[in-house]
């Protein structure tokens, strides 16, 4: 194969499923888009596609084509952009990875300072939990996160760095009927349903025993901003590291509630990179001010 256009143009078509929409997309005539399809059947000794009248669908052989060409076109953009980074922040690319903690407070303060100081290099983040999160990363789709690390601890083919770690708190909205209790117990807690992200095992683990249920969450999604917009209008109560509700608790958006010492957590944010890879200098930008904004915010 003399270069990725071919692979280009079959994503093309495999994702607009029609030849004539996926020809202007990439620029090409309808026939030249077929010819082009046609040779990369040819290089491969297979066929790609079954071709309807009004559409087309992928064979297995497609399937499994697909897959690997959007890995390799991911490779080609990370080559193309740390080429172009070289020698300054002019322009590039950086592909970055949250979860959704991090996402709330942490990330979008440096990613403002990395946008105000290097203005031409373009910025895709990528919010998921941390399991597709570091799938991505070894696929090269991103370059770096910052999500949980207790699961990715130890593991080789990671490099880690360890952000400070802050209490976990419980909240609701300001005038919720638990308020009213000078403490708050697991029973009170029951009556309730419990929203939060993903957890990781030995949080999940630590909240169904005390809560005495193996799933404790009624409500799971990794998007913290639904969630508490979730707690504001209901009586749903959710759960979060201290720094991403703190300033909506002293705007008086939100309220914590104290419940018992021995439902306490703390965070365990980490910057994740792959191990056998250096960072582009874009990355290696983000990545300090990752950690300057970090040490901004008192440790709990």
């Amino acid at each position: 194969m003399n270069d990725l256009r071919q692979l280009r143009h079959f994503v093309a078509l495999a994702e607009y499923g029609h030849f004539a929409r996926a020809a202007e997309a990439v620029n090409l005539s309808q026939p030249a888009l077929s010819r082009s399809i046609q040779a990369l059947e040819a290089n491969l000794g297979c066929s790609l596609l079954d071709r309807g009248p009004r559409q087309i669908s992928l064979t297995a052989h497609g399937r499994l084509v697909l897959e690997h060409a959007r890995r390799l076109l991911d490779g080609s953009r990370a080559l193309h952009s740390a080429v172009a980074q070289l020698e300054n922040l002019d322009s590039g690319e950086l592909h970055l990875g949250a979860g959704p903690y991090p996402a709330a407070r942490l990330v979008p303060r440096a990613l403002g300072r990395f946008a105000s100081q290097h203005p031409g290099v373009r910025v895709q983040l990528s919010l998921e939990n941390w399991h597709r999160l570091r799938r991505q990363l070894l696929d090269d789709a991103i370059e770096m996160f910052v999500a949980d690390i207790r699961e990715l601890d130890g593991d080789p083919l990671l490099d880690i760095i360890p952000l400070r770690r802050h209490p976990g708190t419980l909240f609701c909205r300001p005038d919720h009927p638990l308020l009213e209790q000078d403490q708050v117990r697991l029973t009170d807690l029951a009556r309730y349903a419990l929203a939060g992200t993903q957890l990781p095992m030995e949080v999940a683990r630590a909240i169904g025993e005390l809560a005495g249920n193996e799933k404790p969450l009624g409500i799971e999604c990794d998007n913290f901003m639904v969630l508490k917009a979730v707690v504001a209008d209901s009586d749903v109560v959710s759960m979060a590291p201290w720094d991403v509700v703190a300033e909506d608790v002293m705007a008086g958006r939100l309220a914590v509630l104290e419940p018992l010492a021995s439902t306490r957590t703390l965070s365990a944010y980490g910057v994740v990179s792959h191990a056998a890879r250096s960072l582009s200098p874009a990355a290696r930008a983000m990545r300090d001010l990752l950690l300057e904004e970090d040490s901004r915010f008192p440790s709990g």
